[in-house]
């Protein structure tokens, strides 16, 4: 099996597919599962605070009635009387008592309604209470403000109630002397109504109501009436509840729950929700089921799609290869006749492109040669052509010296020297100083031929001096910066030489103020310089000279090594080339 797999590239791909796509299949399917997971109870969650908070407004708005109707009836007239007196069958009592009741009976959750005066010495009920078991609840009976009582039970007529009330303090609306307080109370069975159903999005969790206290004061299970959230959850306290609302994890195993909270405002209750984790896992499991499902038919297609895929990409491959094995590398490469539209009949067009392009790189290369030997001729020819004429000269120069016509010795010396250096002993390179030098005795000669109309200013580094350049580079630029662009303007000129060594190697410049050139001149003029080695089509007269260096830089020193023109209509032209730097020098080396 190893072996079919590295020696047959239909197993390589067969295996290779299979495991980039069915591992991360899997691994999507468990991080789907994973994900869904958590946004489901994520989901429940929020849907869980969203009826806590439902609930609650409906708790509040029951307690911000209760404490509305206490405000009522501190202020009726009728119930100041009756406080402030000490007849217990006062004349207000019976119209009290009849308010009362109504009252009561107009809100299905209020179990009872009573007075507590100091100056009675029984409380007025609207329904009769054999035994309660208030007093257990409060401490100070001379009660100031308001406040919500614990849990606790009454005898009644309807048998044991448990129930919680609200304490409102009366004061006497003449001197403010206090007379007693008023109790509402609430029957915990009506207000548990509230909390009976409770809709988790899992399905049904349980709802419990805590007082300041953290005591449950009302909830479905009638079993945890009465008890302390500690109690009834260890390790677990009311302070976990932080914020307004919120939602934690207790317990574990069979017993993790999840803990929603939703605390109501000005009352200091508490409403609480518990979410068991086994109503998770419904859900789960047809998340299971449904991932399940989905990634297995997706890795029997996937697979089968794969291995008729590779098949069919390899069989033509394989043919291909049969064919490629056989070609004799000294032999032009044969083309191959494959039609299809897919990738392998486009790779078998590229094998076609490659062979054509092959053969026109050898042929390109056999011009590229045959140009190079042609320009390295025709710089003998220029080396060999001026050899009489330098020995000539040389006898003017002495002949002008000795008759005193120094403007004449000075002129044939500077042509004898820059026709020495175009000698140069049939080398090709030349140190940085002896190119410069070869530059001025140019300049010399045109100086004297056009006095006062121009001036070269040199910038070299004098560290550069012995770097090995190739020869003959700077003074056609110079030449065709004068010919073409000092020599056509009214007044004097300037041709600006620098020379610095850079991180990339040595960097020359040769600029001018001269004419310049237009956008479309100098367009042209780079287009005519980027033209192919070997192209002989030049269609921008004047160029010739340029062109020839950047020849001689690429041939020489690589593709990299070439001109660079920048220039403006009325403000000169910039050319400079960078070459790398050789520390020895050597003869005849091209840099390729």
């Amino acid at each position: 099996m190893h072996r079919l797999i590295t020696s047959s590239l239909q197993g390589k791909l067969t295996v290779m597919m299979l495991l980039s796509t069915l591992l991360p299949l899997f691994f999507l399917g468990a991080f789907s599962f994973v994900t869904s997971s958590r946004v489901n109870e994520e989901k429940t969650k929020q849907t869980g605070i969203d009826a806590l908070r439902r609930i609650q407004a409906n708790i509040r708005f029951i307690a911000q009635d209760v404490e509305a109707m206490s405000i009522f009836l501190t202020g009726d007239h009728d119930v100041q009387q009756y406080m402030n007196s000490f007849d217990f069958d006062s004349p207000e009592r019976l119209r009290i008592l009849a308010l009362m009741t109504n009252l009561a009976q107009s809100k299905e959750y209020i179990s009872n309604i009573t007075v507590y005066s100091k100056n009675k010495t029984l409380p007025l009920h609207t329904q009769t209470i054999y035994a309660s078991n208030l007093s257990k609840t409060i401490e100070d009976w001379n009660l100031t403000g308001k406040r919500w009582t614990p849990l606790y039970s009454n005898q009644t007529v309807h048998g044991q109630e448990l129930v919680f009330s609200f304490l409102r303090a009366v004061k006497s609306t003449d001197n403010f002397d206090p007379l007693g307080f008023i109790a509402i109370t609430i029957n915990e069975q009506a207000m548990s109504r509230y909390l009976a159903e409770p809709n988790f999005g899992v399905g049904q969790g349980e709802l419990l109501l805590l007082d300041s206290r953290g005591t449950v004061l009302s909830g479905g299970n009638k079993q945890r009436l009465g008890q302390r959230w500690e109690t009834l959850f260890p390790g677990s306290q009311t302070g976990d509840m932080a914020g307004t609302y919120g939602a934690y994890t207790y317990g574990e195993g069979h017993g993790k729950s999840t803990v929603l909270y939703n605390r109501i405002p000005d009352l200091s209750w508490t409403l609480v929700g518990l979410v068991p984790y086994e109503l998770y896992s419904k859900e789960n499991r047809y998340i299971w089921l449904l991932t399940g499902s989905a990634v297995s038919l997706a890795t029997v297609l996937t697979a089968g799609l794969i291995l008729f895929f590779v098949r069919k990409v390899t069989k033509p491959l394989k043919v291909l290869k049969r064919l490629l094995v056989k070609i004799d590398p000294d032999e032009p490469m044969p083309l191959y006749q494959f039609e299809s539209p897919d990738e392998v009949g486009q790779l078998v067009g590229s094998y076609n492109q490659l062979g054509e392009h092959i053969k026109r790189l050898k042929e390109k290369l056999i011009r590229m040669e045959s140009r190079k030997k042609e320009a390295d001729i025709r710089a003998l020819q220029s080396q060999i052509n001026p050899h009489f004429l330098y020995n000539t000269l040389s006898s003017v120069h002495w002949t002008a010296l000795m008759r005193g016509e120094q403007k004449i010795a000075d002129m044939v010396g500077a042509l004898s020297d820059f026709l020495r250096f175009s000698l140069n002993k049939g080398k090709d390179f030349c140190p940085v100083m002896q190119e410069i030098n070869h530059v001025k005795n140019y300049a010399v000669i045109q100086s004297i031929r056009f006095p006062d109309r121009f001036t070269v200013s040199y910038d070299i580094d004098p560290q550069i001096y012995k770097f090995p350049m190739l020869k003959l580079l700077l003074q056609p630029l110079v030449e065709n910066a004068m010919i073409h662009g000092v020599q056509k303007l009214k007044r004097h000129g300037t041709i600006y030489i620098s020379a610095v060594k850079e991180s990339g190697g040595l960097h020359f410049h040769v600029q001018d103020d001269g004419i310049g050139m237009e956008e479309e001149t100098l367009a042209r003029l780079k287009a005519d310089l980027s033209r192919p080695l070997g192209d002989e089509h030049n269609d921008l007269s004047g160029s010739y000279g340029l062109r020839n260096v950047n020849e001689r830089l690429q041939l020489h020193y690589g593709s990299l090594a070439h001109l660079t023109v920048e220039s403006q209509a009325g403000q000169g032209t910039r050319v400079s080339f960078m070459i790398p730097v050789k520390e020895n020098g050597h003869e005849n080396i091209d840099c390729g």
